[in-house]
């Protein structure tokens, strides 16, 4: 008995996200297939960040895409609608976690607190501020890469990159003054405010 598999059954997705399709622009209106391929990704990375859990990042995204499923006909835009609808699903599904009662009696139930809202707003800007800085420029993003990843100072960063030490510090401040702009339109309140 000879077994064949065919590897045309499945297309084979790039690892490498330069390979991936391009984002769509928030006026477009195509294919459902178009946008499942260009946003998939994005928003996979969006829900990681509010759930900090991967398969529930990924039950949460094919919830979103099912959603604009049923409701495609009447969607206008559907990248906005599908990272509201996202971000939605997200507050639901950890406000649910926290009313679950654990199955043994070593932990005392006391239901929300102040605390747990913190922590899920805190999980809403960090997924929301991801999805900002993978919409940013390569050269933008290596220099935030390189500033709080790295933590490299600006002369290292200077260094590395061919800028002046001054200039590093005008694009990184000019690149964080844009980012709490995005975040602020986009309904996230910084720690102080």
């Amino acid at each position: 008995m000879e077994i064949r598999i065919s590897t045309t059954l499945m297309p084979v997705e790039a690892a490498d996200e330069a390979d991936a399709p391009p984002r769509l622009a928030s006026g477009d209106k195509a294919s459902f297939r178009q946008v499942f391929e260009a946003e998939e990704t994005p928003l996979l990375r969006f829900a990681h960040g509010l759930t900090g859990v991967r398969e529930t990042a990924e039950d949460l995204v094919q919830e979103a895409f099912l959603r604009l499923h049923q409701h495609w006909a009447d969607v206008q835009q559907p990248r906005p609608w599908l990272y509201r609808c996202l971000r939605n699903l997200a507050i639901n599904h950890l406000r649910q976690r926290n009313r679950e009662t654990p199955l043994d009696d070593s932990h005392e139930w006391e239901g929300p607190t102040p605390t747990a809202d913190r922590d899920l707003s805190r999980m809403e800007a960090v997924g929301t501020l991801r999805m900002i800085v993978s919409e940013l420029d390569d050269d933008d993003r290596q220099l935030l890469e390189l500033k709080y990843r790295e933590e490299l100072k600006y002369d290292q960063i200077a260094a590395r990159t061919g800028l002046t030490a001054g200039n590093v510090g005008y694009k990184l401040h000019h690149l964080l003054k844009g980012l709490a702009d995005s975040l602020r339109r986009m309904g996230v309140e910084s720690a102080e405010g």
